[in-house]
């Protein structure tokens, strides 16, 4: 579904993302660790066609999205939810939403259908869903920035630090939600996370990224056991 091809990005004369390789089936879920400062959100922000690479490719259904503009990548089902929710604070829960279905403009019961699965998925946004958005918890922002990406119906999501400032407790409960959105909605999920410990115990593969590089890959019950990962990540 997905395939990153020897992608090299530089923000100015600095090369940040150096020579990396990814794939990503329909329907799985798979995690990006890294610590601080390793390249992951310049990494999604040449997936999702912010930045774009000096060279390599980014293909999405077979299709070369590396050099599309964003709006047309948003359209073929890729979806960015980015590092700091980045939502629109003086305006209501129900706008925020409706800006993240800009690609279904026009369609009015698709759009309330989306509406009616975001509000299923996180029932506060409909509690508050007049509420400006500015006013909310570090958690409930994310779960609006979450929800506003649904809205768009992703084929994929890409996820970039979503428990970034998090109590333990909802990082927890972000977490499940993922989870559920990746099995219960059929969406592929590409969760970035300095979270280690969270990250692998709800995806099924993962990618380490060091310094703009990928330095290991696997199963996540294999990361989980792997030396390096188990001291640079997780702590133990």
């Amino acid at each position: 579904m997905f395939k990153l091809k020897q992608v090299h990005t530089n923000i100015g004369a600095l090369q940040i993302i150096q020579d990396v390789s990814i794939e990503i089936e329909k329907g799985e879920f798979v995690a990006l660790l890294g610590s601080n400062g390793a390249g992951k959100t310049t990494l999604f922000r040449t997936i999702a066609g912010v930045l774009k690479p000096k060279s390599g490719s980014v293909e999405f259904n077979g299709v070369p999205i590396h050099r599309l503009p964003v709006h047309k990548i948003v359209e073929l089902g890729l979806v960015l939810c980015p590092q700091g929710r980045q939502l629109f604070p003086q305006l209501s829960v129900q706008k925020n939403l409706l800006l993240g279905a800009f690609p279904l403009r026009g369609d009015k019961k698709r759009i309330q259908k989306n509406l009616d699965r975001v509000f299923a998925l996180f029932p506060i946004l409909k509690e508050r869903v007049n509420q400006q958005a500015g006013t909310f918890s570090g958690g409930e922002q994310q779960m609006l920035a979450i929800g506003r990406a649904l809205m768009g119906e992703p084929k994929m999501l890409l996820l970039d630090e979503p428990s970034v400032g998090l109590a333990p407790l909802i990082v927890k409960h972000i977490g499940d939600i993922i989870a559920n959105i990746n099995h219960e909605m059929d969406t592929t999920v590409f969760l970035s996370e300095q979270n280690a410990n969270m990250a692998l115990n709800i995806t099924q593969r993962g990618y380490v990224l060091e310094s703009g590089r990928c330095v290991l890959s696997g199963q996540c019950s294999d990361l989980k056991k792997d030396e390096k990962v188990r001291k640079a990540y997780i702590g133990a």
